[in-house]
């Protein structure tokens, strides 16, 4: 594939906001846990420099777990809070814009699925975790205020730390998606039942955030079909209720939505369409710019089933149809990533022949 067989328009910049991408690439966002005490060192910003030396557009950052002691565990995942916290992110922020890349901070409540190895008890919508478990406690609805500005205080401080976006996670079973899945949230209260009520507290997240960063700041909501839990769960079981899912939050100010599927190529209502994904329906139903993920590059499942499976790379041809056809405006790259931070470029230079894929046990234990 070459820049004449389409991959042209994938250079092209995209401005949201106050924050322009050079081109539709990003970084999807990839759990480390190398921050120790919470803190980046110059580890973390080589990390992310490297991928913006080598062509991605948009760095999303791993989860940055709030300041609350139950939003996240272990300690070396890293925050936004205290002055040696931010002067870390400013260090990685400075080198990712030092290769003209921009970078958003993912604002990450980990919910019923924190680990409590440290005694912290989890909090979540039920207490209850993605299998319907009995797990940790109940957020009372008293509470939910300050969880919500909790998410505000990181956002400010990512703004402050020099990052040129947010993106609220809320996929994947942690806190806020957890309030959207019936199987997590049994309230009987305001912030339960019906998708509107499930949909309630993300959206006033996302009002307290956009409070905190002004108008002129991107906020990305990250949201997920699949859990950690279930890769067959289900929050919208057809287009309707995705748009009803995702209207409010557009409404209280979210700016790109980052549907996270297993593949970036598969239908996600093949009754109502048998072709267009979930990234395609996601901006058909809200209007605002869209980012795909999900096995860019890459032949595999999720999570590889063999230790050590060299996963082969697959053709980029169905990322170019895909944005031709409009169903996204920017493409999320992972594991890809791991296995060569140069892989934009090669794309753009049309050196991918020599890509080897991607070796989940080599990638992990190294993580460069």
């Amino acid at each position: 594939m070459n820049l004449e067989d389409g991959t042209s328009e994938l250079f092209v910049p995209l401005t949201v906001r106050s924050m322009t991408i050079p081109n539709r690439f990003a970084m999807a966002p990839m759990t480390r846990q190398a921050s120790p005490g919470g803190v980046p060192g110059p580890n973390v910003a080589e990390y992310y420099a490297r991928r913006a030396a080598g062509g991605v557009g948009l760095i999303l950052t791993e989860g940055i777990r709030l300041s609350d002691p139950a939003a996240g565990f272990p300690e070396a995942v890293p925050t936004l809070a205290g002055e040696d916290a931010l002067a870390g992110w400013r260090r990685v922020t400075g080198a990712v814009h030092a290769h003209g890349a921009v970078i958003a901070a993912q604002l990450w409540h980990q919910g019923a699925e924190r680990g409590d190895a440290d005694g912290v008890v989890p909090v979540s919508p039920s207490g209850v975790d993605g299998r319907g478990e009995p797990k940790g406690r109940a957020l009372a609805a008293e509470e939910l205020g300050d969880v919500a500005g909790r998410y505000a205080d990181a956002a400010r401080s990512a703004r402050e730390a020099g990052f040129d976006a947010v993106e609220i996670h809320g996929a994947h079973g942690y806190l806020l998606d957890e309030f959207f899945w019936p199987v997590t949230n049994v309230r009987t209260d305001e912030y339960g039942g019906s998708l509107a009520g499930r949909t309630r507290f993300p959206a006033e997240v996302v009002t307290a955030v956009r409070a905190a960063v002004g108008e002129d700041f991107p906020i990305i909501f990250r949201f997920s079909q699949w859990k950690a839990s279930d890769y067959e769960a289900s929050i919208a079981s057809d287009p309707t209720e995705l748009q009803e899912l995702l209207a409010p939050l557009v409404d209280a100010g979210v700016d790109v939505f980052h549907p996270s599927t297993r593949r970036h190529y598969q239908p996600a209502f093949p009754d109502a369409d048998p072709v267009l994904s979930l990234s395609g329906w996601t901006k058909k139903v809200t209007g605002v710019p869209v980012i795909a993920v999900g096995s860019v590059g890459l032949q595999t499942q999720f999570r590889s089933e063999t230790p050590g499976q060299v996963i082969a790379p697959a053709p980029v041809d169905k990322v170019v149809s895909q944005f031709e056809a409009g169903e996204f405006d920017v493409i999320a790259i992972g594991r890809t990533l791991l296995a060569d931070p140069t892989w934009v470029n090669r794309l753009r230079n049309d050196t991918l022949d020599g890509f080897n894929g991607y070796d989940a046990q080599s990638a992990l234990s190294t993580l460069h």
